[in-house]
This record gives C-alpha cells, sequence and structure tokens, in this order.
C-alpha cells in the first residue's frame, strides 16, 4: 500500500488541461440546458438503444457523459428503461433480430416522445449498407426520428448538438 501512495506521490497529476472545444461545448451545454427547462422542466431522461451498430457510436455517447462533456449537468441523464425516458437515442442500422424490439420500445416510451437516429449507420446503414441480409433498414424505416445525428461515429459536440436539434424541433 505504501508502494502504491509513493507512486502516485512521485508521479503527480497526469490530466491534460482543458482545450479549446470546452468553450464551444460550454456555449452549446447552455443552450441544451435552457432548451430543457423549458421544454421538459429541468431534466431529459434518455434511453439509448444500440439496434445493431459496432459499437463506436456506444463509444462516443459514453464520452459525452464523461467528466469532460458532463452531459448531467445539463440536465440530461440516461435510464435503464423506455418507460422513463423522453427520447430514444438510436445507434447503428436496425437488424432484423432487433426490428422488433426496437419497436416495442419505441411503443413502450411515454409519449410526446423524441427519436434521434445517432450515426451514420442509423441514418442510412453506413458501412453495413441496406441490401445486407441481416439488416432491416435505417431507423427511419422502421420508427419515426425526429432529428439526426451525421458522423461514423459523431463526435461528443455533435451528439449534445444533436439531442438540442431534436428538443428545438
Amino acid at each position: 500500500m505504501i508502494r502504491l501512495f509513493t507512486k502516485i506521490i512521485k508521479t503527480g497529476n497526469r490530466t491534460e488541461a482543458l482545450g479549446k472545444a470546452d468553450h464551444a461545448t460550454e456555449l452549446l451545454g447552455e443552450q441544451l440546458s435552457s432548451a430543457i427547462r423549458k421544454k421538459f422542466q429541468g431534466s431529459l431522461a434518455i434511453r439509448e438503444v444500440d439496434a445493431g451498430s459496432c459499437n463506436g457510436c456506444e463509444l462516443e455517447i459514453i464520452a459525452a457523459n464523461n467528466c469532460y462533456y458532463d452531459l448531467e449537468r445539463f440536465g440530461v441523464h440516461f435510464v435503464p428503461s423506455p418507460r422513463f425516458a423522453d427520447m430514444l437515442l438510436v445507434t447503428g442500422p436496425v437488424t432484423r433480430n432487433m426490428e422488433t424490439a426496437l419497436k416495442m420500445t419505441y411503443e413502450a416510451t411515454p409519449g410526446p416522445k423524441l427519436v434521434v437516429a445517432a450515426g451514420d449507420c442509423a441514418i442510412n446503414c453506413g458501412v453495413f449498407g441496406k441490401d445486407n441480409y441481416a439488416i432491416a433498414g435505417s431507423v427511419a424505416d422502421i420508427i419515426p426520428v425526429d432529428a439526426i445525428i451525421h458522423g461514423c461515429p459523431p463526435t461528443p459536440t455533435d451528439i449534445i448538438r444533436g439531442i438540442l436539434q431534436a428538443i428545438e424541433t
């Protein structure tokens, strides 16, 4: 235990200083927070659904929720059940074995509900292609979509911007 503490003291703080993106993210976050306060009385509950992606978009969604971007401070939180969600954040092309699950998740989400398709695969099946035998189609082919987020994968800032776009429509 003493060796561990000694190493920690010798190593010191190795984190990087926040860059130029911090100011832009902060402004975007303030807009998001204001929109959430107006439309949702303070907090937005999101249910993230992976409909068959490569998990690149999920990594960026997790990054948007880490301490650098920290979506929680703007009033956004992720929920484990669609019954508590205000928004569905769907990634990946919809595979045939996820088609029914996505429809059931959409139906279980109370109205009024918002749906955001995150990533190129969710928008147009991306690298997987619509002619793939295992793909049922894009998210918009299965359920109604309110906003889209381009990118493969989209950056955390793009994800925040897409959530804001969905709220403002």
